[in-house]
């Protein structure tokens, strides 16, 4: 790790014997050393553009832009890009056989659900959920207030099919259906809340 290392190996030594899923901070703190890397770069390439043009966005505009280019870094870092910190370093299994794909709705979920743990059922769930949260809430802000339920919703849908193909080609995780159908209904739900946001904000102004 570039950024977070010292702390990482600080939280290490103080309780990598004594939580049980340890892995998964260590997978998080260097998915956001990741980001923070990457980031960087989006900065130094958004300035120059800002500096080029000459519409330029409201503050709270811009400050969507950024705050979601850096939310879709870390999900991709989080979920595709685990291994590897260089995209040259990638490698690409191109002849994985389709059958390792769940395309059998809930199949995985219900097997989640059903076993001893329901650890793996939450975090797989409600997880997958939660994650794609940021995509439906941010998406209007960033790219127009004219921005649909469905354009959202659809949006949100590619990006996860994005990120099941490129785990399936660079087996970092499993791919899976129900993972599509959970994300796409985080989006929704971001959505929900981005129309509440901007139901409360009319109706103050009317006040």
């Amino acid at each position: 790790m570039i950024f977070l290392g010292s702390l990482y190996n600080l939280l290490s030594q103080l309780y990598a014997t004594k939580i049980n899923h340890f892995a998964l901070i260590k997978l998080i703190m260097l998915a956001l050393d990741k980001t923070i890397f990457y980031f960087l770069f989006f900065m130094v390439i958004r300035l120059i553009w800002l500096m080029t043009i000459r519409s330029r966005r409201t503050i709270k505009s811009e400050a969507a832009v950024w705050l979601f280019a850096f939310y879709l870094i870390l999900v991709l870092m989080l979920t595709t890009f685990r291994n590897t910190y260089f995209p040259w370093n990638l490698t690409f299994n191109l002849h994985r056989p389709l059958s390792e794909i769940n395309f059998v709705f809930l199949k995985e979920t219900w097997k989640m659900y059903h076993a001893q743990s329901r650890l793996d059922f939450v975090y797989n769930s409600f997880g997958n959920v939660l994650c794609f949260v940021p995509f439906g809430f941010l998406s209007p802000f960033v790219f127009a207030k004219k921005q649909t339920f469905g354009r959202v919703l659809l949006a949100g849908l590619i990006f996860s099919l994005f990120i099941e193909t490129m785990q399936f080609l660079l087996e970092t995780g499993v791919s899976d259906i129900d993972d599509v159908f959970f994300n796409s209904c985080g989006a929704a739900i971001g959505y929900f809340l981005y129309w509440v946001v901007m139901l409360i904000r009319r109706k103050s102004k009317t006040i």
